[in-house]
């Protein structure tokens, strides 16, 4: 349970989300949900396996004080964490994660936010689906170029990515100001139409997730990261933004 759960902090909090909605999907699978409270990043994953402790659909709100109960040292060794469940409305349901020390004396309760208010605080998170003309797994090198040339431009909240030669480019700034631009990934299989331009810090903050990345880019003005864990694949949806 505590690795599923630092899994999961890991791929959100650490991304400033505020909070995620659990849920199974058809097939028994453990879905995870969350979007940025701007709207700049919606998430979408799955879990590798079904979490046998996640078997309705709830949030997990706050998750900033999840995050500092996994990093408690007095749940580092022989700790008991658990998924409680509870009856509401007639239906069994996780209602909270108990936290217990080897020595059971000091504990905490995480409470879990209900199905209605989580699929009404997250009820915007849909994606309709997109064609990815551009999808390859970005080198390390892209990414620490990517670093250099948004930490020469910190002042740019935005980035063009449009293609020149058969190279996907980055580009920071205009005409107008101080200009810079890079090529990201060599010889993609297509050339987009339009210019797009996305958020540098979030972009960046999903690059640097622990996991394989592949990065895929629309036409229709959409970027997906997808990093696979190793136990979970998540799929960040990055919209583009107007200059």
């Amino acid at each position: 349970m505590k690795d599923i759960l630092q899994d999961i902090v890991a791929h959100t909090h650490t991304l400033g989300l505020p909070m995620v909605k659990i849920s199974v999907s058809d097939s028994n699978d453990t879905v995870i949900e969350s979007m940025a409270e701007d709207r700049s990043v919606v998430v979408k994953a799955q879990t590798h396996a079904p979490v046998a402790e996640f078997t309705d659909t709830f949030g997990m709100p706050n998750l900033d004080k999840l995050s500092l109960h996994l990093k408690n040292p007095e749940y580092r060794e022989n700790e008991k964490i658990a998924v409680v469940t509870g009856d509401r409305n007639g239906e069994t349901v996780p209602t909270h994660i108990h936290f217990e020390n080897a020595s059971g004396d000091f504990q905490n309760d995480y409470r879990f936010m209900s199905k209605a208010i989580i699929e009404e605080k997250l009820k915007a998170v849909k994606f309709k689906g997109a064609t990815w003309a551009i999808e390859f797994e970005p080198t390390l090198a892209s990414i620490s170029r990517l670093k250099l040339m948004s930490a020469a431009h910190s002042e740019e909240p935005l980035f063009k990515v449009s293609t020149n030669n058969n190279n996907l480019v980055f580009s920071f700034g205009d005409d107008g100001t101080h200009a810079g631009e890079f090529v990201f990934e060599q010889n993609v299989a297509a050339s987009l139409q339009h210019a797009w331009f996305f958020p540098v810090a979030q972009v960046q903050s999903i690059l640097n997730l622990d996991g394989d990345v592949t990065m895929s880019i629309s036409d229709q003005g959409a970027m997906k990261i997808t990093v696979d864990s190793g136990m979970t694949t998540y799929d960040y949806i990055v919209p583009a933004q107007s200059k």
